[in-house]
């Protein structure tokens, strides 16, 4: 109950801060957000671009949890993973305060989570998103990126949504851990201490649903 209350308090804040004291919208931001999601990307900060796509990677990622998880919740998970893709964060958190733990994983997998459990699936996930960090942390604008954060509510607010969705994967991967027989809690831990890293890492190392694992219980290394 405390995670729920804590997971709805910020969830309130965190939108409370976006529309009320976050930066005002930039004069240019309509077109800003036409260009990138057209791939007219010419004179646009590359952390930017970086930025708005792995804004659409992590929902991907996300999605690998939340629709297995979501299974075994009296709630549907589906309609917060389809909102997570455009409003990120704003909808993974109502749905983190809304679900109840759920170690287990009861039917067959239909062939969308068949798809989204594979390793192939998350090994290319994680190239995605390592790709785009690269690209924007090696070929962007700091000093830009830094000014258009302090005075664009659109580059604010998605900074901070890439953020809480970074640190917010171990709510959903313990209970992914244990569906898996994963009984190492040093797996958990090393996800929580490396932010989105760890989490990239698991998707791409997990066992797949009601395959054995090692008796070490611990991911698998190929």
């Amino acid at each position: 109950m405390i995670r729920r209350v804590a997971f709805g308090v910020l969830w309130v804040g965190f939108a409370a801060y976006a529309f009320l004291l976050a930066p005002p919208n930039a004069p240019d931001t309509a077109s800003l957000l036409v260009h990138l999601a057209t791939g007219q990307w010419n004179g646009i900060n590359p952390l930017v671009i970086a930025l708005f796509n792995i804004m659409g990677v992590l929902p991907l990622a996300y999605s690998s949890l939340l629709l297995v998880d979501g299974r075994g919740q009296r709630l549907p998970a589906w309609p917060f993973v389809l909102a997570s893709f455009g409003v990120g964060a704003f909808m993974v958190l109502p749905y983190l305060a809304l679900r109840q733990p759920n170690p287990t994983f009861t039917g067959e997998k239909n062939g969308l989570l068949k798809g989204l459990d594979s390793r192939w699936t998350g090994a290319a996930i994680a190239l995605s998103a390592i790709g785009l960090i690269l690209y924007g942390v090696t070929a962007g604008d700091w000093s830009n990126f830094v000014y258009q954060w302090q005075t664009s509510r659109f580059i604010h607010v998605m900074s901070l949504d890439f953020g809480l969705l970074c640190v917010l994967f171990p709510a959903l991967i313990g209970d992914d851990m244990a569906r898996r027989g994963i009984e190492d809690n040093r797996v958990l831990g090393a996800i929580t201490l490396i932010p989105l890293f760890g989490a990239l890492a698991y998707l791409a190392l997990r066992p797949p649903l009601g395959q054995p694992v090692a008796t070490s219980n611990t991911l698998p290394q190929s």
